[in-house]
């Protein structure tokens, strides 16, 4: 069976004054229908390279994303991505931001559908603050604002990089609590970007092990055995999440710098100009 979305031999190379910069090099992977997988690495190891080319902001120069069988080069209805910061228009309401997405979401006839903001908005437990502009809530509060309009579009993939980054303690273990209340409820297919080991353990199914860039790629895949519907402190007192934490810190600093030959390998040495003069 087809996985609804694949990468495949994805490889990013981007041309810098000092020559082409390979940022991730053939980065493989399948998400399954209603699956949560995080992304995680070091800073700088590609994560958010990979998401927004998932994303259709940015192409890749070899391979590629696969949506149902087929090749996705652009933006797409199907997609929906929540950014690090919250990115609201500030002369907007909480509601009206949201009802502007929605508005642009359409039916399978093409034709736009009828979407109350209100709902996405009491969905994510900020309903009271519909009334209220940007500037009036706190960065928590904007967050779960970006995540009700991510989610009013109603996508088959949420794509989240790193959206709670940004926010204390208190107040990102509170939106993760919120986020897996939602996906509990609707179950949509999300990719998320972190590098916070502790949430990509309470959060996905699966972990995407990027090793460190230049030339990043997927250096492992790990199932995380917790069962669902997730409890923090259930998790926490599970007997394999110290292990599992360990090994994902072992990852990070003794594998993450492997060096990996691929295939793609013989591609870029024969259409990457070297940076050096020949003597």
């Amino acid at each position: 069976m087809t996985a609804p979305l694949e990468i495949t031999g994805l490889t990013k190379v981007f041309n810098t004054p000092t020559g082409p910069f390979v940022a991730v090099k053939d980065v493989n992977a399948t998400v399954r229908q209603s699956e949560f997988v995080c992304i995680l690495g070091h800073s700088g190891c590609g994560k958010s390279t990979v998401l927004s080319i998932v994303a259709g902001l940015d192409t890749a120069t070899y391979g590629g994303v696969v949506i149902d069988g087929k090749q996705v080069l652009a933006p797409g209805p199907e997609r929906a991505l929540v950014f690090q910061s919250p990115c609201l228009l500030p002369w907007l309401t909480a509601r009206q931001n949201v009802q502007l997405a929605a508005d642009r979401a359409e039916n399978g006839a093409g034709r736009p559908k009828k979407i109350d903001a209100q709902a996405y908005l009491d969905l994510v437990g900020v309903g009271e603050d519909a009334n209220r502009l940007p500037s009036e809530l706190s960065l928590g509060t904007q967050q779960c604002v970006s995540l009700a309009r991510a989610l009013s579009v109603e996508p088959r993939f949420l794509l989240l990089d790193e959206p709670f980054s940004m926010l204390d303690s208190l107040t990102r273990f509170e939106l993760q609590d919120t986020l897996l209340d939602v996906w509990e409820k609707h179950r949509r297919t999300v990719v998320m970007v972190t590098h916070d080991i502790d949430e990509a353990l309470y959060l996905a199914d699966r972990l995407i092990l990027m090793t460190d860039g230049p030339e990043a790629g997927v250096g492992e895949i790990l199932e995380v055995p917790f069962a669902r519907p997730r409890n923090r402190a259930a998790v926490l007192a599970h007997p394999d999440y110290y292990a599992c934490r360990r090994r994902v810190l072992d990852f990070l600093d003794h594998h993450a710098q492997q060096s990996r030959t691929t295939a793609i390998d013989d591609i870029l040495r024969r259409t990457t100009p070297s940076p050096f003069r020949r003597s």
